[in-house]
């Protein structure tokens, strides 16, 4: 990351909300990566290049937007770890209230993009308990694009 881009994430990290375009739509896609990190408390930093380079992926090369995800969700996960606020349970009740919110952001749950993150776990009792946050999301998502379809088609009608 360059030097300017920290500059402006310590500005963006007080007004995100003001500046950054889509900014929910980032958010909840942090606390989706970080609810997984999370749940393993012995968590590496590789987890976040795995972000990183998913986040290049999702944004098609915006280094900036993807740095942005990248932080966003290692604060979260920081908040998780340090206790200051911020838990699994808490995250997961954000998440589901968000998807009920905006149903549109179930098709933000990419199984498939979170399961890198499970590679770097050791623990076979972390590893499960991830896997079965992997399957409370697929359910979340399968069960919101089954019962908000309607709702999810005039939402990005709008869009």
């Amino acid at each position: 990351m360059s030097i300017s881009f920290k500059i402006r994430n310590h500005f963006f990290s007080a007004f995100r909300e003001f500046f950054v375009h889509h900014h929910n739509s980032l958010e909840f896609r942090a606390k989706i990566f970080a609810l997984i990190i999370a749940a393993n408390e012995e968590s590496e930093d590789r987890c976040y290049d795995i972000v990183k380079d998913l986040s290049m992926e999702i944004y098609k090369n915006d280094e900036d937007r993807a740095n942005l995800l990248m932080l966003s969700t290692k604060e979260l996960v920081q908040k998780v770890k340090d206790n200051n606020g911020l838990d699994i349970d808490i995250l997961i009740t954000h998440i589901q209230k968000e998807v009920k919110d905006v149903p549109r952001y179930a098709k933000k749950i990419e199984i498939e993009k979170l399961q890198p993150l499970l590679e770097t776990t050791h623990d076979k009792d972390i590893l499960s308990y991830q896997e079965n946050i992997l399957e409370f999301l697929q359910n979340l998502k399968e069960e919101t694009l089954h019962t908000r379809k309607d709702q999810i088609k005039i939402d990005e009608e709008k869009l």
